[in-house]
């Protein structure tokens, strides 16, 4: 973290944060060490709702490739492909014709950050992940409106909810969950040690079978994990 960095952090979140923050970034140079933060929304907020001179839509797959062109929108050609095939979708808010926010929207079992982790919960629920904001557009709410679009849309198809996670450190990013309706359900922490992976969940994961599963990359590879609920 740069100098910037920690001024921004101390003046948005205070000292406590900033130093829990510094101090789990320390730990990962050793080991990896992650908590996710599951967090759930049934009901959308009506002041979300509202897109202003923006639109909110389910983008096609010619839109997709369009978009994953531009490196600036943090999507390649793969990731779209990969994502497709397992038949994810992309919701987004566009100005005009161009791409200023999305999220991509899963019902199955999603590969996380170490990728030879899957993520699972009740499908009764969506898995929101990869949301993004392109630069020209952050502070104006806008991922906020894409989520909340999506969330109506999976609601009127008869879905209960969205589900997610949050690295437990990653602070802006909770507290625009929160605003806009999200709330804590349960943890995973996520650890390597040794090259071997452990990840246990807390009770609170359990009523959305909220829990990781290893899934190699290299499906010949042994299993070095350890899962507990």
């Amino acid at each position: 973290m740069n100098r910037s960095d920690l001024s921004r952090n101390l003046k948005s979140f205070g000292l406590t944060k900033t130093c829990q923050d510094v101090a789990l970034r320390a730990l990962n140079r050793a080991v990896m060490f992650k908590v996710l933060k599951g967090i759930k929304i049934h009901r959308a907020d009506p002041s979300f709702t509202n897109c202003g001179d923006y639109r909110a839509l389910l983008l096609n797959q010619g839109m997709l490739y369009r978009f994953c062109a531009d490196p600036q929108n943090e999507m390649t050609e793969e990731f779209v492909e990969d994502a497709l095939l397992k038949g994810d979708e992309c919701f987004a808010v566009l100005d005009g014709e161009e791409l200023a926010a999305y999220g991509w929207y899963s019902n199955s079992p999603t590969a996380i950050d170490p990728p030879e982790l899957r993520l699972h919960f009740d499908r009764q629920y969506i898995y929101q992940y990869k949301g993004f904001t392109h630069e020209r557009y952050r502070g104006r709410r806008l991922h906020a409106v894409g989520i909340t679009w999506a969330l109506q849309q999976y609601l009127a198809r008869g879905f209960k909810g969205l589900v997610s996670y949050v690295e437990w450190n990653n602070f802006a990013s909770l507290r625009s969950c929160y605003r806009m309706g999200f709330a804590d359900f349960g943890t995973i922490v996520v650890t390597r040690v040794f090259g071997r992976l452990h990840a246990r969940s807390t009770a609170g994961c359990k009523p959305y079978d909220f829990h990781l599963e290893y899934a190699p990359v290299n499906p010949r590879a042994r299993a070095t994990v350890n899962i507990t609920e």
